[in-house]
């Protein structure tokens, strides 16, 4: 490893998460989930008791912009019915974020929010320590497993966690997107800073299956221009770079093969096609439901 490559700090991986926001169909594809799917996987859940009368969601997520869209649905699927929102996140700037949201917005009344700036296992620590294990009718797990150090345990642990009818959502990229065929055939081009990211939807439900519980996977197309990232000296094409490789400033200090190879792969057809003249990388996402 070149001594001057290094990974994103929490608040690079911001900047270089906005760039990747600002450039694909992310958020538009989890609202399209949202829309079409989320209702009916919410309307199949009963509040069995009345003196609760509470829904209690837990959410792993940036920012908070698909908790709030995912509130309001649940709000209109049970109406009048109070939802207490827990979020786990250790970024603060994401806290920070979703907190501004929350003042901003004018249509949260009975919903309640407790933020907690953990990472997961921190959390699942907690919990256990404690001894306070508490159940929550809905718990989203949002693009949050690359970092997750043992997944099968802590999908474990988050199930445990959920009421009778309760559902888990994973959301997490799909084998058909351009990161699995990047990761798969060309992982000796991305530079080891990044290491421990690669992991897609089969992976997941193979986690899932070992663990004995019924699931159903959603497939979404999304989409990434990442054309700015082959243009010389583009400050876009280079948090797009960095936020790809989990690398600061990936194209400026990657040793120039290293750059070659990884953005000839980007352009190969198994990633990305191209569409009015832009390079649209393959950010297909597997919205993967869980039963209780």
């Amino acid at each position: 490893v070149i001594p001057s490559m290094r990974s994103l700090t929490a608040e690079e991986y911001v900047e270089a998460f906005k760039s990747f926001l600002d450039h694909s169909t992310e958020h538009q594809c989890m609202d399209e989930f949202n829309k079409e799917e989320l209702p009916h996987i919410m309307a199949g859940k009963v509040l069995l008791d009345l003196t609760e009368h509470v829904i209690q969601f837990l959410s792993m997520d940036f920012q908070g912009e698909q908790d709030l869209k995912m509130i309001r649905i649940l709000q209109a699927a049970h109406p009048g019915v109070l939802i207490n929102n827990e979020i786990i996140e250790p970024n603060p700037q994401h806290v920070a974020a979703y907190k501004e949201l929350v003042n901003q917005a004018a249509d949260l009344q009975g919903v309640s929010f407790i933020w907690h700036q953990l990472t997961s296992t921190e959390y699942e620590q907690h919990v256990k320590e404690k001894s306070t294990h508490k159940k929550f009718d809905f718990i989203h797990m949002i693009q949050m497993l690359y970092r997750v150090e043992d997944i099968p345990n802590t999908i474990k642990f988050f199930h445990s966690c959920l009421n009778h009818q309760g559902k888990l959502l994973i959301i997490i990229l799909s084998d058909s997107s351009g990161w699995a065929s990047l990761w798969k055939n060309y992982r000796h081009c991305l530079p080891s800073t990044d290491s421990g990211h690669y992991i897609t939807s089969d992976s997941i439900t193979a986690v899932l299956r070992r663990l004995g519980v019924k699931y159903h996977v959603h497939e979404f197309p999304s989409g990434w221009d990442i054309t700015e990232c082959f243009i010389e000296g583009n400050p876009a094409g280079g948090h797009m770079m960095d936020f790809l490789t989990g690398t600061k400033n990936f194209l400026g200090t990657a040793p120039a093969a290293l750059r070659s190879r990884l953005q000839e792969a980007l352009c190969q057809p198994e990633c990305s096609s191209r569409k009015d003249g832009r390079v649209i990388f393959c950010n297909n996402l597997s919205m993967i439901v869980v039963e209780s």
